[in-house]
Protein backbone atom coordinates (compact mmCIF):
# COMPACT_ATOMS: atom_id res chain seq x y z
CA UNK A 1 0.00 0.00 0.00
CA UNK A 2 1.31 3.45 -0.89
CA UNK A 3 1.47 6.38 1.43
CA UNK A 4 -0.86 9.27 0.75
CA UNK A 5 0.94 12.31 -0.55
CA UNK A 6 -0.64 14.55 2.06
CA UNK A 7 0.95 12.49 4.85
CA UNK A 8 4.33 11.99 3.19
CA UNK A 9 7.43 13.45 4.75
CA UNK A 10 7.98 15.80 1.82
CA UNK A 11 4.50 17.22 2.08
CA UNK A 12 4.91 17.73 5.84
CA UNK A 13 8.20 19.54 5.22
CA UNK A 14 6.68 21.84 2.61
CA UNK A 15 3.72 22.52 4.86
CA UNK A 16 6.05 23.59 7.65
CA UNK A 17 8.02 25.77 5.24
CA UNK A 18 4.81 27.36 4.01
CA UNK A 19 3.90 28.43 7.54
CA UNK A 20 7.23 30.15 8.16
CA UNK A 21 7.30 33.98 8.15
CA UNK A 22 8.40 35.55 4.85
CA UNK A 23 11.58 36.98 6.42
CA UNK A 24 12.57 33.51 7.61
CA UNK A 25 11.93 32.05 4.15
CA UNK A 26 14.09 34.74 2.54
CA UNK A 27 16.85 34.17 5.08
CA UNK A 28 16.78 30.38 4.55
CA UNK A 29 16.87 30.81 0.76
CA UNK A 30 19.79 33.26 0.96
CA UNK A 31 21.66 30.97 3.37
CA UNK A 32 21.14 27.97 1.09
CA UNK A 33 22.36 29.95 -1.94
CA UNK A 34 25.42 31.13 -0.03
CA UNK A 35 26.27 27.57 1.05
CA UNK A 36 25.91 26.42 -2.55
CA UNK A 37 28.24 29.20 -3.74
CA UNK A 38 30.88 28.25 -1.19
CA UNK A 39 30.58 24.58 -2.15
CA UNK A 40 30.99 25.41 -5.85
CA UNK A 41 33.96 27.65 -5.10
CA UNK A 42 35.85 24.79 -3.45
CA UNK A 43 34.59 22.14 -5.90
CA UNK A 44 35.53 23.82 -9.18
CA UNK A 45 39.21 24.71 -9.31
CA UNK A 46 38.86 26.20 -12.82
CA UNK A 47 36.29 28.80 -13.82
CA UNK A 48 35.87 26.98 -17.13
CA UNK A 49 33.98 24.20 -15.33
CA UNK A 50 31.10 26.44 -14.21
CA UNK A 51 29.78 26.85 -17.73
CA UNK A 52 30.41 23.20 -18.63
CA UNK A 53 28.32 22.16 -15.61
CA UNK A 54 25.66 24.72 -16.55
CA UNK A 55 25.31 23.43 -20.09
CA UNK A 56 25.42 19.78 -18.96
CA UNK A 57 22.50 20.35 -16.56
CA UNK A 58 20.59 22.05 -19.40
CA UNK A 59 21.09 18.94 -21.54
CA UNK A 60 19.77 16.76 -18.69
CA UNK A 61 16.64 18.93 -18.44
CA UNK A 62 15.90 18.59 -22.15
CA UNK A 63 16.44 14.82 -21.98
CA UNK A 64 13.83 14.70 -19.20
CA UNK A 65 11.43 16.49 -21.56
CA UNK A 66 12.09 14.03 -24.36
CA UNK A 67 11.40 11.15 -21.97
CA UNK A 68 8.08 12.75 -21.03
CA UNK A 69 7.07 13.14 -24.67
CA UNK A 70 7.92 9.59 -25.71
CA UNK A 71 6.88 7.78 -22.51
CA UNK A 72 3.70 9.67 -21.60
CA UNK A 73 2.63 10.49 -25.18
CA UNK A 74 1.58 14.02 -24.22
CA UNK A 75 3.04 17.51 -24.37
CA UNK A 76 0.61 18.97 -21.87
CA UNK A 77 2.08 21.76 -19.79
CA UNK A 78 4.81 22.60 -22.30
CA UNK A 79 5.24 25.93 -24.05
CA UNK A 80 6.18 25.50 -27.70
CA UNK A 81 7.30 29.13 -27.83
CA UNK A 82 9.86 28.62 -25.08
CA UNK A 83 11.25 25.67 -27.00
CA UNK A 84 11.43 27.76 -30.18
CA UNK A 85 13.25 30.54 -28.34
CA UNK A 86 15.61 27.96 -26.86
CA UNK A 87 16.38 26.59 -30.32
CA UNK A 88 16.98 30.12 -31.61
CA UNK A 89 19.48 31.16 -28.97
CA UNK A 90 21.22 27.78 -29.11
CA UNK A 91 21.56 28.02 -32.90
CA UNK A 92 22.95 31.56 -32.60
CA UNK A 93 25.44 30.56 -29.92
CA UNK A 94 26.42 27.41 -31.78
CA UNK A 95 27.22 29.39 -34.95
CA UNK A 96 29.42 31.78 -32.97
CA UNK A 97 31.28 29.08 -31.04
CA UNK A 98 31.85 27.04 -34.20
CA UNK A 99 33.39 30.02 -35.99
CA UNK A 100 35.47 31.21 -33.03
CA UNK A 101 36.55 28.39 -30.71
CA UNK A 102 35.09 24.92 -31.21
CA UNK A 103 35.34 23.06 -27.91
CA UNK A 104 33.30 21.09 -25.39
CA UNK A 105 30.79 23.97 -25.19
CA UNK A 106 30.12 23.54 -28.91
CA UNK A 107 29.44 19.83 -28.45
CA UNK A 108 27.06 20.42 -25.53
CA UNK A 109 25.23 23.17 -27.43
CA UNK A 110 24.90 20.86 -30.44
CA UNK A 111 23.36 18.14 -28.27
CA UNK A 112 21.01 20.68 -26.66
CA UNK A 113 19.95 22.11 -30.02
CA UNK A 114 19.28 18.68 -31.53
CA UNK A 115 17.28 17.62 -28.46
CA UNK A 116 15.29 20.87 -28.50
CA UNK A 117 14.46 20.38 -32.19
CA UNK A 118 13.18 16.89 -31.35
CA UNK A 119 10.93 18.41 -28.67
CA UNK A 120 9.62 21.02 -31.13
CA UNK A 121 8.93 18.36 -33.75
CA UNK A 122 7.05 16.20 -31.25
CA UNK A 123 4.89 19.12 -30.07
CA UNK A 124 4.14 20.41 -33.57
CA UNK A 125 3.40 17.11 -35.30
CA UNK A 126 3.28 13.94 -33.17
CA UNK A 127 1.54 15.25 -30.05
CA UNK A 128 -0.15 18.41 -31.30
CA UNK A 129 -3.56 17.23 -30.06
CA UNK A 130 -2.35 17.64 -26.45
CA UNK A 131 -0.74 21.04 -27.04
CA UNK A 132 -2.88 23.82 -25.56
CA UNK A 133 -2.14 26.70 -27.92
CA UNK A 134 -4.54 29.13 -26.25
CA UNK A 135 -2.49 29.09 -23.04
CA UNK A 136 0.78 29.64 -24.92
CA UNK A 137 -0.13 33.18 -25.89
CA UNK A 138 3.00 35.29 -25.38
CA UNK A 139 4.13 37.10 -28.55
CA UNK A 140 7.67 36.11 -29.47
CA UNK A 141 8.61 39.54 -30.79
CA UNK A 142 8.17 40.89 -27.24
CA UNK A 143 11.40 39.10 -26.29
CA UNK A 144 13.23 38.66 -29.61
CA UNK A 145 13.17 42.30 -30.75
CA UNK A 146 14.40 43.85 -27.46
CA UNK A 147 17.16 41.21 -27.25
CA UNK A 148 18.31 42.07 -30.77
CA UNK A 149 18.29 45.82 -30.10
CA UNK A 150 20.31 45.50 -26.88
CA UNK A 151 22.77 43.15 -28.66
CA UNK A 152 23.44 45.78 -31.34
CA UNK A 153 24.04 48.43 -28.68
CA UNK A 154 26.00 46.35 -26.13
CA UNK A 155 28.26 43.53 -27.31
CA UNK A 156 31.84 42.42 -26.61
CA UNK A 157 34.80 44.09 -28.28
CA UNK A 158 37.02 41.30 -29.55
CA UNK A 159 39.03 40.60 -32.70
CA UNK A 160 36.12 38.66 -34.25
CA UNK A 161 33.76 40.05 -36.87
CA UNK A 162 31.21 42.48 -35.52
CA UNK A 163 28.31 40.34 -36.72
CA UNK A 164 29.61 37.39 -34.71
CA UNK A 165 29.95 39.56 -31.60
CA UNK A 166 26.41 40.90 -31.99
CA UNK A 167 24.96 37.42 -32.55
CA UNK A 168 26.81 36.15 -29.46
CA UNK A 169 25.35 38.94 -27.36
CA UNK A 170 21.91 38.30 -28.85
CA UNK A 171 22.07 34.64 -27.82
CA UNK A 172 22.94 35.61 -24.25
CA UNK A 173 20.15 38.19 -23.92
CA UNK A 174 17.58 35.91 -25.55
CA UNK A 175 18.52 33.02 -23.27
CA UNK A 176 17.83 35.26 -20.27
CA UNK A 177 14.16 35.72 -21.25
CA UNK A 178 13.50 32.50 -23.19
CA UNK A 179 11.65 30.86 -20.28
CA UNK A 180 9.06 33.66 -20.02
CA UNK A 181 6.51 31.96 -22.34
CA UNK A 182 6.71 28.79 -20.23
CA UNK A 183 6.08 30.73 -17.05
CA UNK A 184 3.17 32.56 -18.72
CA UNK A 185 1.77 29.21 -19.87
CA UNK A 186 1.78 27.79 -16.35
CA UNK A 187 0.22 30.93 -14.90
CA UNK A 188 -2.56 30.72 -17.49
CA UNK A 189 -3.10 27.02 -16.77
CA UNK A 190 -2.93 27.61 -12.98
CA UNK A 191 -1.11 24.30 -12.61
CA UNK A 192 2.30 22.74 -13.22
CA UNK A 193 2.83 19.43 -14.98
CA UNK A 194 5.42 17.35 -13.13
CA UNK A 195 7.96 16.80 -15.92
CA UNK A 196 7.65 20.43 -16.97
CA UNK A 197 8.56 21.31 -13.39
CA UNK A 198 11.63 19.05 -13.61
CA UNK A 199 12.69 20.74 -16.84
CA UNK A 200 12.40 24.30 -15.54
CA UNK A 201 14.04 23.27 -12.26
CA UNK A 202 16.99 21.94 -14.30
CA UNK A 203 17.11 25.29 -16.06
CA UNK A 204 17.22 26.99 -12.68
CA UNK A 205 20.16 24.84 -11.54
CA UNK A 206 21.88 25.47 -14.88
CA UNK A 207 21.57 29.25 -14.56
CA UNK A 208 22.66 29.14 -10.91
CA UNK A 209 25.89 27.48 -12.04
CA UNK A 210 26.53 30.28 -14.53
CA UNK A 211 25.51 32.99 -12.05
CA UNK A 212 27.86 31.49 -9.46
CA UNK A 213 30.76 32.11 -11.83
CA UNK A 214 29.87 35.81 -12.09
CA UNK A 215 29.33 36.28 -8.36
CA UNK A 216 32.63 34.60 -7.46
CA UNK A 217 34.54 36.61 -10.08
CA UNK A 218 32.98 39.88 -8.88
CA UNK A 219 33.79 39.02 -5.27
CA UNK A 220 37.41 38.07 -5.99
CA UNK A 221 38.07 41.22 -8.08
CA UNK A 222 36.19 43.63 -5.85
CA UNK A 223 33.73 44.44 -8.62
CA UNK A 224 36.31 45.48 -11.23
CA UNK A 225 35.56 42.34 -13.26
CA UNK A 226 32.38 43.98 -14.57
CA UNK A 227 34.32 46.80 -16.19
CA UNK A 228 37.40 45.14 -17.66
CA UNK A 229 39.07 47.40 -20.22
CA UNK A 230 38.74 46.21 -23.81
CA UNK A 231 35.78 43.91 -23.11
CA UNK A 232 33.24 46.32 -24.56
CA UNK A 233 31.09 49.15 -23.36
CA UNK A 234 29.60 47.68 -20.17
CA UNK A 235 29.46 44.26 -21.88
CA UNK A 236 30.36 42.28 -18.76
CA UNK A 237 27.90 44.30 -16.70
CA UNK A 238 25.14 43.67 -19.29
CA UNK A 239 25.97 39.94 -19.36
CA UNK A 240 25.82 39.77 -15.58
CA UNK A 241 22.48 41.60 -15.50
CA UNK A 242 21.14 39.16 -18.12
CA UNK A 243 22.10 36.27 -15.85
CA UNK A 244 20.40 38.03 -12.93
CA UNK A 245 17.20 38.57 -14.95
CA UNK A 246 16.96 34.90 -15.85
CA UNK A 247 17.71 33.89 -12.25
CA UNK A 248 14.85 36.07 -10.98
CA UNK A 249 12.49 34.65 -13.61
CA UNK A 250 13.37 31.08 -12.65
CA UNK A 251 13.13 31.96 -8.95
CA UNK A 252 9.60 33.18 -9.66
CA UNK A 253 8.87 29.83 -11.29
CA UNK A 254 10.29 27.92 -8.33
CA UNK A 255 7.99 29.87 -6.01
CA UNK A 256 5.01 29.12 -8.26
CA UNK A 257 6.05 25.45 -8.50
CA UNK A 258 6.34 25.02 -4.75
CA UNK A 259 3.03 26.83 -4.21
CA UNK A 260 1.33 24.55 -6.74
CA UNK A 261 2.88 21.50 -5.10
CA UNK A 262 1.53 22.40 -1.69
CA UNK A 263 -1.91 23.18 -3.12
CA UNK A 264 -2.03 19.87 -4.98
CA UNK A 265 -2.04 21.49 -8.43
CA UNK A 266 0.75 19.40 -9.93
CA UNK A 267 -0.29 17.07 -12.71
CA UNK A 268 1.59 13.88 -13.44
CA UNK A 269 -0.28 13.14 -16.64
CA UNK A 270 -3.12 14.78 -18.48
CA UNK A 271 -5.39 12.91 -20.87
CA UNK A 272 -4.60 13.37 -24.55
Amino acid sequence: MGTKRGSSRMSVLFERLRKLPMKVKIFCGALLALCALVALKFTFTTNYYYFIASEAVHVIGIIALIYKLFALKTCSGLSLKTQELTALFLAARLCCSTLTEANIHTVLDLISLFSTLVVIWMIRFKLKSSYIKDLDNMKLYFVVVPSAIVAVLIHPLTHHWRVIRIVWAFSLYLEAVSVLPQLRFMQNAKMVETFTGYYVFALGVSRFMALAYWIIQIYETGGTYLFLAGSGYFWFLAAFLAEMVQSFILADFCYYYMKSFMQGQLLRKMPV
